[in-house]
């Protein structure tokens, strides 16, 4: 229970419950709205979608299909959890990763399949006159497999473009 404060000066008071904020994560994950599918990812990131890079990881991909490209599907494979506190919101997503190889004739032959966790934090800053927000990523698991050097370049890949990506679209907005 929260009492709002008495203050006869323009201000702006944004009050988000667990409830809120899991009701909106359940809306998303029902409606099927966490899903994407990537079929190329920036140049400067440290990883393409081909079986070349993934050579890396398992070298049988590049061997049967030699240079060919790869589609990524992403999606939760459940509700994302959500906790408030005072200073943040705090998350943890549960999604998963198919990797396809796409062969000369469109077809798509499953490649691998990993689920992928993820925990991040919100946090609401006001600068001058601006409401904005961060995102930082604060954990992420992978499988109990050998897969190090992934783990290592998916959480390059994420601090590189997948943090300030989410951190753009909370771009400061004026303050009234």
């Amino acid at each position: 229970p929260m009492t709002p404060p008495m203050e006869h000066e323009p201000m702006l008071l944004l009050a988000v419950t667990e409830f809120v904020a899991n009701s909106a994560a359940f809306t998303y994950y029902t409606a099927g709205a966490l899903h994407r599918n990537i079929s190329m990812l920036p140049r400067r990131f440290p990883l393409q979608l081909s079986t070349k890079s993934m050579e890396v990881f398992s070298p049988q991909l590049q061997e049967r299909y030699p240079d060919q490209p790869m589609e990524l599907h992403l999606w939760a494979r459940q509700q994302p959890l959500l906790s408030c506190h005072p200073d943040a919101l705090h998350g943890t997503l549960f999604s998963s990763a198919e990797a396809f190889v796409v062969l000369p004739n469109a077809t798509r032959v499953p490649a691998f399949l990993l689920n992928i966790d993820a925990n991040v934090t919100g946090k609401p800053t006001i600068t001058r006159n601006r409401l904005g927000g961060t995102v930082r990523l604060t954990g992420l698991g992978l499988p109990v497999l050998q897969v190090k050097r992934l783990e290592t370049v998916l959480k390059f890949g994420l601090w590189l473009f997948g943090v300030p990506q989410a951190n753009s679209k909370c771009c400061p907005c004026p303050v009234p």
